[in-house]
């Protein structure tokens, strides 16, 4: 029996988050053959680490068109386009429904432990583009296979990488140590085993975006109700007139709630600004830690440090394939431009696809939150645009695939932490992308982001 050609191996799409999920909807809707690959154990392993979190965006901006096509048949009901879903209704009432209709073309249990061109390691040119990509995978028993792909679509996203809390983009010294002290996600405080955690406790908080936002607003709020619960918010950068976002102003009123709620944590008392505070070392005091500077300060001792400083592309498994990516983001260098955050919010992204998200290594490509590398603005919609356009380019229509068939929002959302809004806030607002714009704000209530949209 003869191999099977190139263009008869099918597309491994590697995880089955929001936008894996859509590209293997669209493959199928274009004739294609998909192969998703997720190492969790159902679909959106990765956002139901978030679940009890509200996001931004209301179903009608969430779900793909291709794969409401590939739900029609199966009896799934469209959730009311304009209520917003918290992460486990995302999962459970959109995401794993569709990995469900996808049947066995959805493999769990599977991590990606490389992928390289059949019989050629990155330095090899000789007949590179007529070899078909061979993926390495682990299965959750410890056996090992490869699978033979005519393209691969990295749609792992970047929840599996926190950045550290080292100033300089490593471990702090002592970091890995106190590991047990140490979180790197938004504590849910809704679940009691964390609460008591943090309840009358010192927790140093590091970051300046929207999650140290949002994890400043928790513990202000479990600090009305638990005395001796206090945060020490460290900042790499001084408290300006832009710290907490435009408030009131701010093109995203949810954004600005926010910021406003991580003000009047400070305001009130439950929470002290350390500025300028490059992290350097962690060091043990007795039971409590202690956080040193680079420039020598130290921190009183806390009882627990949550780290907020933003998430990275794991690239290990791409080693033997040929990317071009940017040297500070480590996202595709011809994306890079357009989704620097020094210049661009979510809102202003342009709409891209295939020609954006090309490498020199022809069929790879970085999709969803990965391709942003460590950019920290995503929406949903910019994904499941890029998935449209791959899957037209890999189907032969270079015409649909560098149309543009997305028109965002003026205020999209960008990734990060939220508070949420009361249920019956969410209607008749404005704002867009994953963002919903509230008109009240509760202190401590479940954040949103986007997760590995």
């Amino acid at each position: 029996m003869s191999a099977p050609t190139t263009d008869q191996l099918p597309v491994v799409v590697i995880g089955a988050g929001p936008v894996g999920l859509a590209a293997a909807a669209r493959l199928v809707e274009r004739g294609l053959e998909p192969l998703v690959l997720e190492a969790g154990p159902t679909a959106a392993t990765a956002v139901r680490d978030w679940s009890h979190v509200r996001l931004f965006s209301p179903w009608a901006e969430v779900t793909d068109p291709a794969a409401e096509k590939l739900l029609a048949p199966t009896g799934w009901v469209r959730p009311d386009g304009a209520t917003y879903p918290t992460g486990g209704d995302w999962a459970e009432r959109y995401l794993q429904p569709l990995a469900d209709a996808l049947g066995d073309r959805v493999r769990y249990g599977t991590t990606v432990t490389g992928v390289a061109r059949a019989g050629r390691d990155r330095i090899v040119d000789a007949d590179r583009e007529e070899q078909p990509f061979t993926v390495h995978i682990e299965l959750a028993d410890g056996s090992e296979e490869r699978i033979s792909a005519r393209a691969v679509v990295d749609a792992s996203g970047t929840w599996s990488v926190p950045s550290p809390m080292g100033a300089d983009g490593l471990p702090a010294l002592g970091e890995r140590a106190a590991a047990d002290r140490i979180s790197y996600r938004v504590p849910d405080l809704t679940d009691a085993s964390v609460r008591a955690r943090y309840a009358g406790k010192r927790t140093a908080v590091i970051g300046s975006g929207a999650s140290a936002f949002t994890a400043l607003a928790h513990l202000a709020d479990l600090a009305e109700d638990e005395p001796g619960t206090h945060v020490a918010w460290v900042l790499r950068s001084g408290i300006g007139a832009n710290t907490y976002g435009g408030g009131e102003a701010d093109q995203l009123p949810a954004r600005g709630a926010l910021g406003l709620a991580a003000k009047a944590a400070v305001e009130n008392g439950h929470a002290s600004a350390a500025t300028g505070f490059r992290t350097r070392a962690v060091e043990r005091d007795g039971d409590r830690l202690v956080l040193v500077a680079e420039d020598g300060r130290r921190l009183d001792p806390v009882d627990e440090v949550i780290v907020l400083t933003g998430l990275r592309p794991d690239l290990s498994f791409l080693s033997e394939v040929r990317l071009d990516l940017d040297e500070r983001l480590q996202a595709p260098t011809a994306l890079a431009p357009l989704i620097d955050p020094n210049v661009h919010s979510c809102g202003t992204v342009y709409p891209h696809g295939v020609t954006e998200l090309s490498h020199p290594e022809q069929g790879v490509y970085l999709v969803g939150m990965k391709s942003y590398g460590r950019a920290p603005t995503f929406l949903a919609l910019t994904g499941y645009e890029q998935v449209r356009s791959i899957a037209a380019a890999l189907a032969g229509d270079r015409e649909a695939a560098e149309r543009v068939e997305l028109t965002l929002p003026e205020t999209g959302v960008c990734s990060g932490g939220g508070l949420l809004e009361e249920p019956d806030a969410t209607q008749g607002t404005e704002g867009g992308g994953c963002c919903a714009s509230p008109a009240t704000v509760r202190l401590g209530t479940p954040t949103t982001t986007t997760g590995d949209c």
